[in-house]
């Protein structure tokens, strides 16, 4: 078995708190700012919280169609969020899981640092490759960013 990772960092004016609250409506900003990656999201068991399992459809962009992921944890005081995706065909037949760990770091001057750690755990020696691995943390630096814009321009919920 082995494992292929990447990390984003990203510098938001945003204070934590607000950000934490941005991605935790992942699954309603992504649709409306990027939808030829993220067609729709919906939970298909549980309530939005820990154990929460949803269903990923991909817009036209990506080779995939979709795929399921469970909410592992939230951790509002510390500002973080585990996911683990399990099934679909963003595995591409050669990943068990992939781990998505997002902190998002205060800073001193009142912003975030925005954080993501994706761990892919293969089922045996092949990985994705480095262009894959690549692609896919662009789209997520790009989808973040887009997020971030359309709280900016909705601060009445944001």
């Amino acid at each position: 078995m082995s494992t292929a990772s990447f990390q984003i960092e990203i510098a938001s004016s945003f204070p934590a708190e607000k950000v934490f609250k941005i991605y935790g409506d992942f699954h309603i900003i992504t649709p409306k700012v990027n939808p030829q990656v993220f067609k729709s999201i919906e939970i298909i068991e549980g309530d939005g919280g820990v154990g929460t399992i949803r269903l990923l459809t991909f817009g036209d962009g990506l080779p995939f169609t979709n795929t399921k992921y469970r909410q592992d944890g939230i951790d509002a005081s510390n500002f973080t969020f585990d996911n683990t995706f399990f099934e679909g065909d963003n595995l591409m037949g050669i990943i068990d899981t992939i781990n998505y760990h997002i902190k998002i770091i205060p800073t001193a001057e009142g912003g975030s640092i925005f954080t993501q750690k994706v761990v892919y755990n293969c089922k045996g020696e092949e990985k994705p490759s480095v262009e894959t691995l690549n692609f896919i943390k662009d789209m997520y630096e790009k989808t973040y960013k887009a997020m971030e814009a359309y709280a900016a321009e909705h601060p009445e919920t944001y």
